[in-house]
């Protein structure tokens, strides 16, 4: 790079020095017949100008749509991919920001529901556990009433029995105090005493 720039420097300062030169030599001459003389010591002829146009825009034609046109292409194809993924970040980042927020409220709802179950559920277990100690307590008091009855109906028993046991000795008793054989009326009304006896007590 640095030696086509001392090139084309010097080229310049050449320039510049044949064009002053040629000012100074003619200075009563035409501009024109100036640039015609300058043109002539350089070997610029029209021909060659033209030849040097053709060239160039062959060159520069060939440059367009071999290269140019090409890395154009490309870096619009490029632009139009980053900004294809820059919309895609985008959505990404809006579904990411919807997800998270449905996962919000469905933790939410799940959180929700479970304290929902879970009151639930204590009040079911309480309500079981009082019908459990409303039942046994329903059968224990009617195991007791049905002791309290029986112990009832075996007092009832026993004491039957045991008037008759008293009544018979009673007049066992009576019998052998009076050495003498008790009619069937005289039993009866001494089991009537015996039993008022044992009644009042």
């Amino acid at each position: 790079m640095r030696p086509f720039f001392f090139a084309m420097l010097s080229s310049f300062i050449v320039f510049a020095e044949a064009t002053t030169n040629a000012v100074a030599a003619s200075p009563t001459q035409g501009i024109s017949d100036t640039v015609t003389k300058i043109a002539g010591d350089f070997g610029v002829t029209v021909p060659g100008v033209l030849a040097q146009v053709v060239n160039f825009s062959i060159v520069a034609a060939i440059l367009w749509f071999a290269a140019f046109k090409p890395v154009l292409a490309s870096i619009q194809e490029r632009q139009e991919k980053i900004q294809a993924g820059l919309r895609y970040a985008e959505d990404m980042k809006a579904q990411l920001a919807a997800a998270q927020q449905e996962s919000t409220a469905v933790i939410k709802n799940a959180h929700a529901e479970a304290t929902r179950l879970i009151e639930e559920s204590r009040r079911t277990a309480k309500e079981v556990i009082e019908k459990s100690q409303k039942e046994a307590t329903d059968r224990a008091n009617d195991s007791i009433q049905k002791a309290q009855q029986a112990i009832e109906l075996e007092h009832r028993k026993m004491l039957a029995e045991t008037r008759g046991e008293i009544a018979r000795l009673v007049v066992t008793t009576t019998e052998r105090v009076l050495a003498k054989r008790l009619s069937d009326a005289d039993r009866a009304a001494y089991n009537e005493a015996a039993a008022r006896e044992l009644t009042s007590a």
